[in-house]
């Protein structure tokens, strides 16, 4: 009766007959679901805690003292916190289609700003990190834990590589993995020249670290490309994608709540002026900005779900695989380089480069 609620449109795909799917699998039938067009409040209805994250950036928006009742409201009313959240669970199922799918469009932008802020915040990870180990005669550092990070970080980024070349690309026909691959390491190669370069002289372990990132989102991107058989050597190997499945979807959960808490945590990194002094009675981060992050980020989770595809349905469960998760990852990484070789140059392009 639920699913029924759910897609009411008998113009649209029927839910109910896709659970009693026969061939398939729970697991792809429930996948089905939850990528249908017809489906998309129940997609969305997973990540309604977004509304509850909007709700809580209004109502905290800004809060500068800890003794404002703004600052109880963020870190207390707990009561309260949960009315609004059992509300928000019920909204996606009430509301017209038109809205969810509206909604789906402004999910789009949210998912990438969310990208782009995780990035930010990357660059000022990277940034503490290069002050914190590398070399400074001006402070004595002698730098040999940040040397060590820096030669691990690059044997690291340059095995991966390798190891991508191994699991897909199967043959001289995977012509866009090749590129894709070959065009990381090549990124790769640049970032490390332009840190060693007299006028910047930013060290290896900043370029070291970014490397390892732009490596990781060529995997991410390639390892979400549709699997049809001709470029996935690593389809040879896994036979039970049910569990695969499940233990794929698992680290992906954690990786997102942990990448939208930092980011969240992190407010100073998306701050013009970080000069200003912390007073005791001032609240720690910016409860708007960590408000608005978990929003976004539920959006990207929202997204990883229906594969960025709002219109066009799949026949099979998966998470984040699609053509359009695969180009969205791969402009990320071409952008995150572009960011780190534009910060190197001029350092106060960015406020996190401080």
């Amino acid at each position: 009766m639920l699913i029924r609620k759910i897609c009411p449109s008998a113009r649209q795909l029927d839910c109910f007959q896709m659970f009693s799917s026969k061939g398939q699998s729970k697991i792809e039938r429930i996948g089905m679901v939850s990528q249908r067009r017809g489906c998309v409040p129940f997609v969305y209805s997973l990540n309604k805690v977004q509304i509850f994250f909007w709700v809580m950036f209004v109502t905290t928006f800004g809060a500068r003292k800890l003794h404002e009742v703004r600052n109880s409201w963020h870190s207390g009313c707990w009561v309260m916190k949960f009315l609004v959240y059992a509300v928000s669970i019920v909204i996606p199922f009430i509301i017209p289609n038109i809205f969810i799918q509206l909604y789906g469009e402004i999910a789009r932008m949210g998912a990438g700003v969310f990208l782009l802020l995780q990035l930010i915040s990357m660059l000022h990870c990277i940034s503490w990190c290069n002050k914190r180990w590398m070399p400074d005669s001006r402070s004595n550092q002698c730098g040999l834990f940040g040397l060590f990070l820096s030669t691990i970080s690059f044997i690291a980024s340059f095995a991966g590589i390798a190891v991508l070349y191994v699991l897909y690309i199967s043959n001289s026909s995977c012509l866009f993995n090749i590129f894709t691959i070959t065009w990381t390491a090549i990124l790769v190669k640049i970032m490390m020249a332009v840190s060693l370069h007299s006028k910047v002289n930013e060290g290896l372990l900043s370029s070291g670290i970014m490397g390892l990132y732009i490596v990781f989102l060529c995997w991410s991107a390639l390892h979400s490309e549709p699997q049809t058989g001709k470029c996935h050597t690593q389809m040879k190997i896994a036979k039970d994608g049910d569990w695969a499945t499940i233990v794929s979807f698992i680290i992906a959960i954690c990786a997102i709540v942990m990448a939208t808490f930092s980011t969240g945590i992190d407010t100073r990194s998306f701050q013009f002026r970080n000069d200003e002094v912390q007073l005791e009675d001032d609240v720690p981060y910016s409860y708007q900005i960590f408000h608005i992050v978990f929003a976004m980020g539920a959006m990207y989770f929202a997204m990883l779900f229906i594969n960025w595809e709002l219109n066009h349905p799949t026949r099979k469960w998966s998470i984040d695989v699609g053509w359009a998760s695969t180009w969205v990852k791969i402009i990320n990484e071409w952008f995150a380089a572009s960011i780190y070789g534009k910060s190197t140059k001029n350092s106060s392009c960015l406020p996190c480069h401080f």
